[in-house]
C-alpha cells in the first residue's frame, strides 16, 4: 500500500502538541512533507523555545507515521524559529530584539522580580536566547539575583552599553551603574522614565528571541510612560492570593488593558506554604485568588509557585531556582510557565514591518 501526502496529514492531525495543544497539520507547523515510495520526511515548526520538548515531539511524529499501513523510513525535522510579533499600536520594535515581555504587579513584595528572572533563565534553558533588563529604578534586585552585583557593563563606543551575561542570559540594571548600591535613588518620575529608556535603547542586545522587563511595582507615571514608548509583545502579572495583592494587580492588568498591551496570563506567587519539617500545606495568604481573577478578566492562569524558603535564598545568592535546583518543583513549574508564554507571544500576529518597505508620498 502506497502512502500519500494526505495520509501523512491525517497521521498528524490526531497528534496534538503538548504545548500549544493544536494538532501539527491546523497549526501549519508540518512543512516540506515528501514522501518516497512508504518513505516519508518532513518538518516540524515550532513558534517557541522548547529544547526539553524536541526529542519527545520527534519520537511521537515518527511514531505517528509509522504506524500508517506499509510505512517505510520516517524522518522528521523538528526545529524552533522565533519572530518578532505585533507590539502596541504606534511603537517601533528595537533593534536586536525580537519580543518583549513586560513582568508586571500591581504593588510590591508579591515576587516579581523573583519570577521576572526565573522566566527569563527558563526560556533560556529551552533554547532561546534572552535578555533581562531591570526597569526598577527605586530598588534594583537583578544584580543580586543574577550573582552580578559589583560588577559594571562595558561601552565600545562610549555611547552605549554592553549587556552583562549570567546564566545564559544578557542583563541589564540601573544597578550595574551605581557604585554605592544602598545609596537611594532620590529622583523623580520623569528623571526615572529617561533613565529606563536609556537602557532599554543604548544597550548593545544581541539578537534577543525574548526581552524580559522586570518593570517597577505599581501603576503610576513611569508605569504608563514605559507601556506608551516601550515596543510590549505582551505582559505577564504576577500577583498574590490575598486580597489586597490582586485590588493592585487588576489596576495592573487594567493598566495593560488601556494602552493596547496584551495580557499573556496571571501568575500567582506564595500560592501555598509547605512545612520543611512535616509537610503540612497551608495557603496562609488565602486561595483561588489569582485563578477568579483570570475567570473576571478572561486571562490565562499560567501557573502557582510555592512560598518556598529554597526559592528565596537561592535567588539573594545569585542562583535562582531554576539553575539552582533546575531539578526541583518549583524549577519545573518555572518552566511551565516560560513555554506557555511563549506560545502565547507565538500565537500572536507576526509583525511585518520589517517585510515591507517604508513608503512615503508627498506632494510635487
Amino acid at each position: 500500500m502506497t502512502i500519500s501526502v494526505a495520509d501523512v496529514h491525517t497521521a498528524l492531525q490526531s497528534l496534538i502538541d503538548p504545548n500549544t495543544q493544536k494538532d501539527y497539520v491546523s497549526s501549519k507547523a508540518a512543512r516540506n512533507i515528501k514522501v518516497d515510495g512508504n518513505d516519508v520526511s518532513l518538518d516540524i515548526e515550532l513558534g517557541y523555545p522548547a529544547k526539553t520538548q524536541i526529542d519527545a515531539i520527534r519520537t511521537r511524529v515518527i511514531a505517528a507515521i509509522k504506524a500508517l499501513p506499509g510505512a517505510g523510513n520516517v524522518s522528521a525535522n523538528v526545529y524552533v524559529k522565533i519572530v518578532s510579533h505585533t507590539v502596541q499600536r504606534g511603537v517601533k520594535l528595537l533593534p536586536g530584539v525580537k519580543n518583549i515581555i513586560a513582568v508586571a504587579s500591581g504593588k510590591g513584595g508579591v515576587g516579581k522580580s523573583t519570577t521576572a528572572v526565573n522566566l527569563a533563565l527558563a526560556l533560556a534553558q529551552e533554547g532561546a536566547t534572552v535578555g533581562l533588563l531591570d526597569a526598577d529604578i527605586y530598588g534594583p534586585s537583578q544584580p543580586q539575583m543574577l550573582g552580578l552585583a559589583g560588577k559594571q557593563p562595558e561601552s565600545k563606543d562610549g555611547q552605549s552599553l554592553e549587556p552583562l551575561e549570567a546564566h545564559g542570559i544578557q542583563a541589564m540594571s540601573i544597578g550595574f551603574l551605581l557604585e554605592d548600591v544602598e545609596t537611594p535613588m532620590v529622583w523623580r518620575g520623569p528623571m526615572v522614565t529617561q533613565a529606563l529608556e536609556q537602557l532599554l535603547r543604548d544597550t548593545n542586545w544581541r539578537d534577543v528571541d525574548y526581552l524580559v522587563i522586570d518593570m517597577p511595582p505599581g501603576t503610576g507615571d513611569t508605569q504608563l510612560t514605559l507601556s506608551q514608548k516601550v515596543p510590549v509583545t505582551g505582559a505577564v502579572v504576577v500577583t498574590t492570593p490575598q486580597d489586597i495583592a490582586l485590588i493592585d494587580a487588576r489596576k495592573g492588568l487594567k493598566m495593560f488593558e488601556k494602552v493596547g498591551i496584551p495580557i499573556l496570563g496571571i501568575v500567582e506567587n506564595m500560592s501555598i506554604h509547605i512545612c520543611s519539617n512535616c509537610g503540612h500545606e497551608e495557603h496562609i495568604f488565602g486561595h483561588g485568588g489569582g485563578e477568579q481573577m483570570c475567570k473576571d478578566y478572561d486571562v490565562e492562569f499560567l501557573g502557582a509557585l510555592p512560598l518556598e524558603l529554597a526559592i528565596r535564598e537561592m535567588a539573594d545568592t545569585g542562583k535562582p531556582t531554576v539553575v539552582g535546583a533546575p531539578d526541583s518543583r518549583p524549577a519545573e513549574i518555572y518552566r511551565a510557565i516560560a513555554r506557555r508564554v511563549a506560545v502565547k507571544i507565538a500565537d500572536k500576529a507576526k509583525d511585518l514591518t520589517a517585510k515591507f518597505p517604508n513608503i512615503v508620498v508627498q506632494n510635487t
